[in-house]
């Protein structure tokens, strides 16, 4: 019975899965069809003037852009069960290989950004619990609140202008150095590319987790099983260790797996500021060259990534939590 109700929950999951990609699949096509930006002249660049009507004519004809937007969304939809992501019209290659390489890249930059606003996101928030009503309780609340309404483009800027420009501690943007073949370049130049993306990306990514950290960590100090042992002379690290640390790590985890999305939306804004190689510059250029699908294909990709996030938050939650899980599995 128990192997039955895990595999009818396994096929909720999936089922809720395909319905999610054919409804983005569906709106992301539609909205990019209202895109006033012309395909082919995107593809044409610089030549447009040098391009006549015929050629133009014969260039829509290849991409399949003279048919209506129906059968467009048809045939790529035909591809898409293939298997076929189909060829960016930006880069002239197939979609997945360009989604594999920069996919790397974006996830060197918010795996070291996940990693490092979760511990730093924990720690701050156990620390304001422990602390509720004092003077550090206060300053990291406010510290977490100017956090959730700072723009990551902006911290960027203010980071390069800082360790970059000023400083010169670390380079201005950039995957790598200029003019030096990939093979050539150290691991630690890698790691100076990349500290200041992911420094962005990680700092405004710890307010959540913080915040979170904090409130269940009050409530789990005011239940009656730590006033017991509060009682009992059990006051500070000895407290939080035996008691809060165990209730509030994998609530604050699973939190943090949801924050996928969040956390693929900073990239974004953090690829462009310092013009990292990434997934999320790939969207934007996508987006203003009219590559529809490139852009339909990062948006699915990254789609399945999210929901993974929140299914393993949703799993997490799950074991932590019996009466969550009762009918499901």
């Amino acid at each position: 019975m128990r192997y039955q109700q895990i595999a009818l929950y396994i096929l909720k999951k999936i089922g809720k899965l395909i319905t999610l990609i054919v409804a983005v699949s569906i709106l992301s096509f539609t909205l990019i069809s209202l895109s006033p930006i012309d395909p082919v002249q995107s593809y044409i660049g610089a030549d447009m003037t040098r391009v006549g009507p015929e050629q133009r004519e014969n260039i829509a004809e290849y991409w399949g852009l003279n048919e209506s937007k129906v059968q467009q969304f048809l045939n790529w939809g035909s591809h898409l069960l293939q298997g076929d992501l189909g060829t960016s019209l930006l880069y002239r290659s197939p979609v997945a290989t360009i989604i594999a390489e920069r996919f790397l890249a974006s996830l060197a930059l918010m795996g070291l950004a996940w990693v490092f606003s979760g511990l730093f996101g924990f720690l701050l928030g156990s620390i304001a619990g422990m602390k509720e009503g004092t003077w550090i309780d206060r300053i990291i609340k406010g510290y977490c609140y100017t956090l959730a309404s700072t723009p990551a483009f902006w911290l960027g800027l203010l980071l390069v202008m800082i360790f970059s420009v000023s400083l010169g501690w670390f380079p201005v943007g950039l995957g790598t150095p200029a003019g030096v073949l990939a093979g050539d370049v150290s691991l630690f130049e890698r790691l100076r590319h990349l500290f200041l993306p992911a420094l962005t990306l990680s700092i405004v990514s710890v307010a959540n987790v913080a915040l979170h950290t904090r409130q269940k960590l009050i409530e789990v100090l005011e239940s009656d099983y730590v006033l017991y042992a509060n009682a009992k002379g059990e006051h500070g690290f000895t407290l939080f260790r035996r008691h809060g640390v165990r209730n509030i790590a994998l609530p604050a985890i699973s939190l943090h797996f949801a924050s996928f999305g969040e956390l693929f939306g900073g990239a974004v804004l953090a690829e462009q500021v310092f013009s990292y190689p990434g997934l999320g510059q790939a969207v934007v250029q996508a987006g203003l060259g009219g590559d529809i699908p490139l852009l339909l294909g990062i948006v699915l990709f990254m789609t399945i990534f999210v929901f993974l996030g929140n299914l393993i938050a949703d799993t997490l939650y799950k074991v932590i939590d019996p009466r969550i899980r009762k009918g499901d599995f």
